[in-house]
């Protein structure tokens, strides 16, 4: 039986951290038991998993977890955290490697200490390195992938906007890049996750727009919460629903304060199931300057919710299309935003229903059954 390992430490939920299970997942419902999966855990970041876990997916390099107890929030604090994981994985993972010599290691997010250790690692076990979200490609980790690349059997990339970027570096051997798109969509059970209560009351579903992402710079909340603000002004009647945790959280509360939003804006932290809020609400907004892919507007379309987005990089280039699955805004440009917003209130029940039906079929190519026939051709 081939064995296949996933790396992937973390410190907050994003959303790679979905990607890494259901991929997982994939492989064991599709595969006719031909493989032997397993997630390590470094040092308890995958603890709450387990409590509905009856596969025994997880390895663990711990004896007791100490994931609560790491410095997180921040650029210092993260990099303080990535080295304590660092070095108290480093013979951890050389060992249970060694020992249990999988046919395949493939690595996420934090993957410099997996391919460091691929020079003593069995000679077997080949190391994937999966691209996750769009790459910082600093001058240190450029140099660092140089030297290693003839450790890394394959590299794969979520979106082709990356797989291009990738290969463009010559870095890799051609071959080596691979396209290998996220199980962004869990389509299972979705009727029930639809259904899970919400955390707010009395909301209109017409009238509610919802927006989900990580508080940082890169999802442009505060030119969201503005642009809202100008809708109010002809709309008074809408609700904006914010879903996520960040660096950015205070700045974000202070803008709602200063333009006196905290009646019409709610922001409700992260939250492990958005099927329900992105059923309930008319509209998804996204102000993102990348995504790769984007996953909440992945599920924004399986959910049936209109998109309303700004022309992001990355991802949302290849399948967002303005007037055919979505509705497409100048980002950071007021004038233009409300133009779509319009445009879109505007529609014909028919036109919305037809748009909304061209993104739902966007989601195949992001579902686990797509991604494992994918990968298997890599794991073969």
């Amino acid at each position: 039986m081939t064995k296949v390992f996933y790396w992937s430490p973390f410190l907050g939920w994003v959303a790679t951290i979905s990607a890494v299970k259901r991929s997982a997942e994939s492989i064991t419902k599709y595969s006719k038991n031909k493989y032997n999966i397993k997630i390590i855990d470094s040092i308890g970041e995958w603890d709450e998993f387990y409590k509905n876990e009856k596969n025994n997916l997880f390895i663990k390099l711990y004896n007791q977890s100490f994931f609560d107890k790491l410095p997180k929030g921040g650029f210092l604090k993260s990099r303080i955290s990535y080295l304590i994981i660092f070095f108290y994985s480093f013979f951890k993972l050389l060992k249970i490697i060694n020992k249990e010599k999988p046919d395949y290691l493939i690595i996420h997010l934090i993957t410099s200490l997996p391919i460091f250790l691929s020079i003593f690692f069995n000679k077997n076990t080949k190391l994937i390195l999966r691209i996750s979200g769009y790459p910082n490609l600093h001058f240190l980790r450029l140099i660092f992938w140089k030297i290693f690349s003839s450790k890394i059997y394959k590299v794969t990339c979520p979106t082709l906007f990356t797989f291009n970027m990738i290969k463009n570096l010559d870095i890799f051997d051609d071959d080596k890049v691979i396209l290998l798109r996220d199980p962004v969509v869990d389509m299972e059970n979705i009727k029930d996750k639809r259904e899970e209560k919400l955390e707010i009351n009395n909301i209109n579903k017409n009238n509610t727009i919802v927006s989900i992402g990580r508080l940082t710079k890169q999802k442009n909340f505060l030119f969201i919460i503005n642009g809202f603000k100008k809708i109010l002004t002809k709309y008074p009647y809408y609700k904006l629903i914010i879903l996520g945790e960040g660096e950015q959280k205070d700045l974000i509360l202070k803008e709602i304060e200063r333009l006196n939003l905290q009646e019409n804006i709610f922001c409700l932290g992260f939250k492990k199931n958005i099927n329900n809020y992105l059923f309930n609400s008319s509209i998804f907004l996204s102000a993102s300057y990348y995504e790769d892919p984007g996953f909440a507007l992945l599920e924004a379309c399986l959910n049936n919710t209109t998109i309303l987005s700004a022309n992001t990089s990355g991802g949302p280039e290849e399948f967002l299309k303005h007037n055919k699955n979505s509705f497409i805004f100048q980002n950071n440009n007021i004038e233009d935003f409300m133009l779509k917003f319009e445009q879109l209130l505007n529609c014909s029940e028919q036109q919305l229903k037809k748009i909304k039906f061209n993104a739902k079929k966007i989601v195949l190519d992001y579902s686990k059954f797509r991604h494992f026939n994918q990968l298997k051709k890599i794991l073969n």
